[in-house]
This record gives structure tokens, sequence and C-alpha cells, in this order.
């Protein structure tokens, strides 16, 4: 048995399965204590490591493909803070972390763990019922149906249409980002037979949003639903690129995504006032993104 207990968690390894509990520290991610302890057994992983640095270190898990939606959903987006797969581990107990690591790669060898992708998932998933609210939608998915209904922030399109419902056996596949730069966060619902609108913020099977990193627990449901799909497809397929364009249309291009980008700067204002107002965000976050989107309309950022 090899395990260690620090503030960010707990590791446990009994020699077939890794037993993962995040800590109840403030400082521990939301993400992190929502998703809750896992199971990892000996099969679903691939390699395990301590990386040291200069107070302490961390412990790092990769898992095989196809073994946890959770990690084929996120395809490694996660940061430091919010991946369960990550555990921050201060000077005085680098030697255990390292000594555990060290005992997880001996029985990977000597069971020969495969790396190669997986045929079926061999972590459940987040539990269901489970739903998360971000920018301009809340998802729930109860385990056979998924239902998307729009807030305020939910562009007219969106709204016309009314509150989205269909069963997990009608979908395809399901896609998450979150919010980078700026480009909206996503999570997008594939289903058979319809195609899917340009803009994450029109399209009718998809919740986005602009100010929150994550879009709150999206990527959960996200998983959620991807273990669920009937035959489990990791990602959807990447769409072909378009052929370059001429200098001409790349300067049209440009212009309207210049007046996009206020477009969308105003609105993530007023989702970031909501947040504040809801008590997501504390005043000093919320002083801080009000700054930083004044001066991206501006154009100073």
């Amino acid at each position: 048995m090899a395990e260690i207990f620090v503030p960010d968690g707990s590791w446990t390894f009994d020699g077939e399965t890794l037993r993962i509990v995040p800590g109840g520290d403030r400082g521990v991610h939301e993400l992190r204590k929502q998703l809750g302890e896992l199971t990892i057994p000996l099969a679903a992983i691939s390699s395990v490591s301590f990386e040291p640095s200069r107070k302490g270190g961390s412990l790092q898990l990769r898992l095989r493909s196809g073994t946890d939606p959770l990690a084929d959903v996120a395809a490694g987006r996660l940061t430091e803070p919010a991946d369960p797969y990550r555990l921050a581990v201060p000077k005085d107990r680098a030697g255990a972390a390292s000594y555990l690591a060290d005992e997880v790669r001996t029985y990977l060898t000597m069971e020969q763990t495969p790396d190669t992708p997986a045929e079926s998932f061999l972590l459940p998933g987040p539990a269901v019922p489970i739903s998360a609210t971000a920018g301009d939608g809340t998802v729930s998915f109860d385990g056979h149906t998924v239902r998307l209904d729009w807030t305020m922030f939910a562009k007219e399109v969106k709204r016309a249409m009314g509150s989205q419902t269909f069963a997990s056996q009608d979908l395809t596949g399901v896609e998450w980002a979150p919010q980078s730069g700026m480009n909206y966060g996503r999570l997008r619902f594939h289903l058979n037979g319809a195609a899917s609108a340009k803009s994450p913020e029109e399209d009718p099977h998809c919740v986005s949003w602009g100010v929150q990193r994550y879009g709150g627990s999206t990527v959960l449901v996200a998983a959620a639903v991807l273990a669920r799909l009937p035959r489990h497809p990791r990602r959807p397929a990447a769409l072909p690129q378009a052929p370059a364009a001429s200098d001409e249309r790349e300067t049209l291009l440009r212009r309207l995504a210049d007046l996009e980008g206020q477009d969308a700067t105003l609105r993530r204002l007023g989702e970031l006032g909501e947040l504040y107002r809801s008590g997501v965000l504390t005043d000093e976050e919320f002083g801080s993104a009000k700054q930083a989107l004044l001066r991206r309309l501006s154009g100073d950022g």
C-alpha cells in the first residue's frame, strides 16, 4: 500500500486501484470537489510521475485514451488547479509522492498494462442527474435526456426556439472547450442528421459562455453524457479546413471579427455583472475582470 495525504487531497494505491480524493480546503478547485472521489483501475493508467519543484512538486497521472470520459472530453485543457489527476505536493511530502509514483510504475510493468486506446470506458463518468449553468444557458442530464434552457444572455435566435430536449440515443457526439481569449467556451451536442450552426452563440444545441473559464461544471456534464452515449464516440471529427483566402477577403473578415469582438465584449460585461450579483465572483475578481474587458473594448488590451 502506497499513500499520500496533503491539503490538496489524497492518493492511495493498493496494487489494483488508485483512489483519489480531493481535499476540503478552500483553495481546492470546485470542479474537483464536485467530481468527488475517483477509483481508477490499474488497467486505465498509462503513466504516473512526480514532477519536483522548488516548493515541492506535483503528482501527475495520465490515463489511457478511451478509459475515462472526463479525460477524453477535456482533452488536456484543464489547468493544474482543476485537474483531478494532478496533486500539489508540499516539500516535506515529496518523498512519499515519489514513492507512490514508483509503486504504480512497478505494477504497470509487472501487469504489462497496454498503453493503447481502450475499446470501452473503464471509469463510469460523473454521477447523474447533473446540471450546470453558464453564459447563455443551463444544461441538465438525467442519464437519458439532455435539456437546454436559455438564460437572459442567450441570443434571440436561441430564445425564439425555446428549450431544447433530446435523448442520448440520438446523439453522435459531445464537444466541450473552455473560454479562451476572445473565443467563447462551449458545450455542444451533435445530433444525428442535424448540422451545427457556425457560431456557438447561435447553435440551439450548444451552451456558450464568455466569462467563466470552464463554464461552471459544464465539463462534468459533458463527461456524464459522453460516458452514456450508445457507441462511446470520443470526439467529433475535425471539420475540413477552408482553403486560404485572398488578402482582400482576409481584411474584410478581420474587420467583421473586430465588430463581433466588440459585441462579444459588451455581452461579457453583462454576464460579469450577473455573476457578481449572484455571488459567483468576489469584489476583487469582478473589478479585475471588468477592467480587463473595458480595456479590450477601448482597444488598449
